[in-house]
C-alpha cells in the first residue's frame, strides 16, 4: 500500500534524524567535557535499561570516525534478581560484536535483608553496584567508566539535592571518585530521555526492567520527576532551560562564601570588621559609645 510504504519512509528517516542528532549531543559532552582520550580503555556499564543500551550505541558508532582511538568494553553486574534473563545481555551483545564481561554477584540478597520492609533500597544497592563496577576496572586497565544518566537524570539529581538535602549540588557530566582511582564519564548528559525512549524503541533493544527498586512507588527522585513532566507539559522547553542552568553558575549571585569572597567585596582597608560573635554580643563598638571615658 502507498501509504503504508510512505510511512514506512517516513519512520526510517525520523529514526535516521534522530541518530544523527544523538551523535552530536554525545560527540559535544564528549569534546567539552573530555570524556575520551586516545588509548582510553572505556567500560560501559550495561543494565539492559534503554539508557545504557542507548549509550553503547552510540558510543559504537563515535567509535568508527573518532579523532582518537579507544575501546569499549560492556560490563554487567548480575545482581542475582530472582526471575533474571541471564541470557538477554550477552546474546544481544554477541550478536553485535562487542567484548563484554557479567559480574556475578548477589547483591539483591544482601539489599533484601538489610533494608527494612517498606525502605527505599536505592542508597545501598547503588553503593553495591558501585563497589563492585569500580573493582573490577581497577583490576582489568579500565580508564573511563562511562554511566547511562542522562539530560533529565542531571536536572532531576539537583532537585533532589536542592529539596531533600539543602544543597545546590548535582550529577556532573564527569567526575573523580572518591577514591581518585577512577574516572566516571556521563556521556549522554546533554540527551533528553524521550529521545533515548524513541532511540530505543526504534532500535528495539532487549529492555530488562529493574524489579529490584522499579517497583517502589514512594521514592523521593519520582516525586520530582512528575514535578519535572508535569513542568514540561504546562510550559515546554523548561526542563532544557534548567539543564543549561547548570552549566552557566554564577558563585557572586548566589551565598556561599566559600566559592566567593563576601568579605572583601566593597571593604574599605582601613575599616574594622566584627565576626558573628561580635555582632550578637550585644557589646556596642567603642566608638558607637562614643569612646571610652
Amino acid at each position: 500500500m502507498p501509504t503504508l510504504r510512505h510511512a514506512d519512509r517516513r519512520g526510517a528517516h525520523e529514526a535516521t534524524r534522530l541518530a544523527k542528532r544523538l551523535r552530536h549531543q554525545v560527540g559535544k559532552a564528549i569534546a567539552e567535557f573530555g570524556m575520551i582520550e586516545d588509548g582510553d580503555r572505556v567500560m560501559v556499564c550495561l543494565s539492559g535499561g534503554k539508557d545504557s543500551y542507548t549509550m553503547l550505541d552510540i558510543l559504537l558508532q563515535l567509535q568508527r570516525k573518532a579523532p582518537v582511538s579507544f575501546s569499549l568494553i560492556a560490563v554487567n553486574l548480575d545482581q542475582k534478581q530472582p526471575e533474571f534473563p541471564e541470557h538477554v545481555l550477552p546474546d544481544y551483545l554477541r550478536s553485535i560484536g562487542v567484548d563484554f564481561h557479567i559480574i556475578e554477584q548477589d547483591t539483591y540478597s544482601v539489599v533484601s535483608r538489610v533494608v527494612p520492609e517498606g525502605k527505599t533500597m536505592c542508597s545501598l544497592c547503588s553503593r553495591l553496584r558501585r563497589g563492585a563496577l569500580y573493582s573490577w576496572a581497577a583490576e582489568n586497565g579500565i580508564t573511563k567508566i562511562a554511566l547511562g544518566h542522562h539530560r533529565d537524570d542531571l536536572v532531576a539529581t539537583f532537585f533532589l539535592n536542592l529539596f531533600f538535602h539543602a544543597k545546590l549540588s548535582g550529577m556532573p557530566p564527569k567526575l573523580l571518585s572518591d577514591d581518585g582511582r577512577h574516572v566516571v564519564i556521563r556521556p549522554l548528559a546533554f540527551v533528553r530521555e524521550d529521545d533515548i525512549s524513541a532511540y530505543a524503541q526504534a532500535k528495539a533493544f532487549p529492555i530488562i526492567p529493574c524489579n529490584l527498586c522499579g517497583s517502589q512507588e514512594n521514592l523521593q527522585r519520582k516525586q520530582v520527576q512528575k514535578m519535572m513532566a508535569q513542568w514540561e507539559h504546562d510550559t515546554p522547553g523548561r526542563i532544557e532551560t534548567i539543564a543549561r542552568a547548570l552549566g552557566d553558575i554564577r558563585p557572586s549571585q548566589l551565598s556561599d562564601p566559600a566559592l566567593f569572597d563576601f568579605l572583601s567585596l566593597g571593604r574599605r582597608d582601613a575599616a574594622a570588621q566584627a565576626d558573628a560573635h561580635a555582632w550578637l554580643a550585644g557589646e556596642p563598638h567603642a566608638a558607637a559609645r562614643g569612646g571610652d571615658d
